[in-house]
């Protein structure tokens, strides 16, 4: 079958279209004929080589961390779909490779398409959808009435986790230049920094959380925004023990990891507030969970490009810009 492939990790390295063996489905695999393919910063950084130390791939390799399609095979053991279902996931790591024909999925990892979606809209859903509910949801336990600063509100995960906010009951802040302005305030956004004209840090103060997904400089100026006892979760690091101890690493990693973070848990600490890094988890039951709110009309996709397959390359580029409003997908039909 066809696909993207990786042969070597490597600055904005291009993808080869090639072949690789079909993929055989295991007892809890569903085999996926991919109809469309998310594409987020996090392909980029696998294939720039940013993750080498924490992640066990090696080149050659199939990027694609998320995906929509059909399922035409299934294993013995899977119960939670048929064939002919139509599906959306983000394959758990190790398992990726959604820039292809077809995948194998874990029975787990995915749900059913929200049925008012397309499928280029569905497969830009999963990575940023469960990023965000991980986040509001599941660390952070978001109530209503509470504050949340959203960085990079026009982004994948930024676009999406404002209406999860709002959903959720919270106030919502995010950072945007001007002229998405009028976007983010659309999806709920009650409060809009310009960043480029304002100081965030100096225009809020007593957030219960804030999500970063931007530099280490505004990971720092994110403390003075929070109260004490706020949280401060970054998905764009740095990685902390914490997850080092979840991802099983060996003893010179966790050692490196817990370096990197010292500095960013001890201003936290100081600042009487939580520092977390989120690497988020694939999980078939939260998106079925999103996947409701989406067929309820609570959260919407927000597409910035589509691109078709062959132009795969091109919409890793676009993603390298930094300037898609929500995400990027490629479709192979």
């Amino acid at each position: 079958m066809k696909a993207f492939i990786l042969d070597r990790y490597g600055k904005k390295q291009q993808l080869r279209l090639g072949d690789v063996p079909e993929p055989v489905p295991g007892p809890e695999d569903v085999l996926v004929e991919v109809e469309a393919a998310g594409l987020n910063p996090l392909d980029s950084k696998v294939r720039d080589g940013a993750f080498k130390p924490i992640l066990p791939y090696k080149p050659p390799l199939v990027l694609g961390h998320e995906l929509a399609g059909m399922v035409v095979a299934i294993g013995a053991n899977v119960r939670r779909v048929k064939i002919g279902d139509a599906v959306y996931a983000r394959p758990r790591d190790g398992q990726i490779g959604a820039f292809a024909e077809r995948i194998t999925v874990k029975d787990a990892d995915l749900a059913l398409k929200p049925a008012n979606l397309t499928m280029a809209e569905a497969a830009s859903i999963p990575l940023v959808g469960l990023t965000a509910w991980q986040v509001l949801v599941e660390r952070a336990q978001i109530k209503p009435g509470q504050k949340v600063l959203i960085h990079a509100g026009s982004g994948g995960v930024g676009t999406f986790a404002i209406q999860l906010a709002k959903h959720l009951g919270a106030t919502v802040a995010t950072t945007a230049s001007a002229t998405n302005t009028a976007m983010v305030k659309a999806l709920g956004a009650d409060v809009v920094i310009d960043y480029r004209s304002q100081k965030f840090e100096e225009e809020l103060s007593g957030y219960d959380l804030v999500l970063n997904s931007l530099d280490a400089a505004t990971l720092e100026k994110s403390l003075k925004v929070l109260k004490p006892g706020g949280k401060l979760i970054s998905i764009s690091g740095p990685p902390d023990p914490a997850f080092g101890q979840a991802q099983g690493l060996n003893a010179a990693l966790r050692l490196m990891l817990r370096l990197l973070s010292a500095g960013i848990r001890r201003k936290a600490k100081r600042a009487g507030v939580n520092y977390s890094f989120l690497f988020m988890h694939a999980d078939g039951e939260q998106l079925s969970r999103i996947t409701k709110l989406i067929e309820e009309g609570v959260i919407r996709p927000v597409v910035d490009h589509v691109f078709p397959f062959e132009k795969l390359n091109d919409a890793l580029g676009h993603i390298d810009t930094g300037r898609a409003k929500g995400k990027v997908v490629a479709t192979l039909k």
